[in-house]
């Protein structure tokens, strides 16, 4: 009997794993029947847009946390697919920091080009995932959206590829109920343009706050606190920037921090991280953990050990990105067709301990960037998916990050090499700072 997988999700890892196994069957492999269930109405996951915040037309939860005018933080070859190259998908060579319609147009493209959209059903809300000892297999239910009914099916396997971005760490601060300005998180942050003229206070000290808040002044916003819990961001930044320590209350219109300072603002944006959170599943299936480079209970951080036919992939804190999700899906692939086989459950305990032993060690960026290239190529080396230039790879991330020290607003404009194909990307006829049009037309004329 052929076996059935259900993979949640279609976004870049849940299409990672239909394309990994649809490059088996076209390699003559006979494959297991595969149904991806995707609550939006189109593949691309967090890399489609929506106005919406809060709850959707059918009343589920708004997964995307994408916004106008974001751009790439990180150079394009950095998560450039190893079979699909971003010169094969448009043509020619284009820029290394392409904006969100670029690279969901180029996620789009691989699995047009596979013809893989028949395995994929939108509109389709997972609810619950049980599993069965006695039988072995997976009762998956779902939310048909369109028709409002409730659907159950069984599966052999099922590969939870729901990402990590989209359910917000909101924490509490004294006097934040009581502010007159706007308060929201990242995760509802939709347009920088709404924020012009204004002071705005970000919560947080990462990636999000640092895009946020650039992106918010290059549009008009008036100036930009940043608040930290342990340390400043501390790039060179334009002169209507600061960084202060904790929020510890609002006061009115006057925000205050731990060291005693204050500063007036007119709307705070959280930009705290995300939950980890898979409401779907039962307890004795739901990884818990938070945003970290190797989560426990994952076999090559990607098999549930106390249950392996459970793949979770995409968990974890990520320099690497879509090429990360293939290697992972290629490995459970294998294990899927019979080709790799599992070690028992203390083996594959034993290795995680090994690499958590090994990421217990890791301290600055470069050790974490050093971590997750060791990472990824432990799992290319388990499998044939294609091979790419590595240690490219880790050397522009390495650049990357001295990029921004640099300049925190002119980093994009730099050109990297593809790890592919060896094209190195034109350099762009306008600068990000000065580029206001986000559109893929626009993107292909720079």
């Amino acid at each position: 009997m052929t076996q059935r997988i259900a993979v949640l999700g279609a976004g870049p890892s849940g299409l990672a794993q239909l394309r990994a196994f649809d490059a088996a069957r076209r390699a003559g492999a006979d494959v297991p029947e595969i149904v991806c269930f995707e609550k939006q109405s189109d593949l691309g996951g967090m890399w489609n847009y929506t106005w919406r915040t809060g709850l959707d037309q059918h009343g589920e939860p708004v997964h995307a946390s994408m916004y106008r005018y974001l751009w790439s933080n990180g150079p394009k070859e950095c998560l450039e697919f190893a079979d699909y190259s971003f010169e094969e998908h448009f043509g020619r060579p284009i820029a290394s920091y392409p904006p969100r319609p670029v690279l969901r147009d180029y996620i789009m493209g691989r699995i047009e080009r596979s013809d893989l959209r028949h395995q994929i059903r939108f509109n389709t809300a997972v609810h619950s995932v049980e599993y069965s000892r006695e039988t072995g297999k997976f009762t998956v239910t779902v939310r048909e959206l369109k028709d409002d009914r409730m659907v159950s099916e069984e599966f052999d396997w099922v590969v939870v590829a729901t990402g990590h971005f989209s359910t917000p760490n909101a924490p509490a601060f004294e006097g934040l109920s009581q502010f007159p300005g706007r308060v929201l998180h990242a995760h509802d942050f939709r347009d920088a343009c709404e924020f012009a003229g204004k002071d705005l206070l970000l919560v947080g000290s990462s990636y999000s706050a640092e895009d946020i808040g650039t992106q918010c002044y290059k549009y008009g916003a008036k100036s930009v606190t940043f608040s930290y819990r342990s340390a400043p961001m501390g790039y060179d930044w334009p002169e209507a920037f600061s960084e202060r320590p904790l929020l510890t209350r609002v006061e009115g219109n006057t925000a205050h921090f731990v060291d005693g300072s204050q500063q007036d603002v007119d709307a705070i944006i959280l930009c705290t991280g995300y939950q980890h959170h898979f409401p779907f599943l039962p307890d004795e299936l739901t990884l818990r953990t938070r945003n970290r480079l190797y989560p426990q209970d994952l076999y090559k951080g990607v098999f549930w050990i106390d249950n392996p036919k459970l793949v979770y992939l995409g968990m974890q804190d990520q320099y690497y990105t879509f090429n990360m999700f293939d290697a992972q899906a290629f490995l459970a692939r294998d294990v899927v067709l019979g080709r790799l086989p599992l070690p028992i459950p203390e083996a594959m305990a034993d290795d995680v301990d090994a690499w958590l032993t090994m990421y217990a060690a890791v301290d600055t960026v470069m050790e974490q960037i050093d971590f997750q290239t060791a990472y990824v190529r432990d799992l290319m080396a388990l499998t044939d998916y294609q091979s790419f230039d590595l240690d490219l790879v880790r050397q522009h991330f390495v650049t990357w990050e001295h990029d921004k020290d640099e300049s925190i607003t002119g980093y994009r404009d730099k050109s990297f090499a593809s790890p592919c194909t060896g094209t190195v990307g034109p350099v762009p006829s306008s600068t990000w700072w000065e580029e206001l049009d986000d559109s893929l037309a626009r993107f292909l004329q720079r």
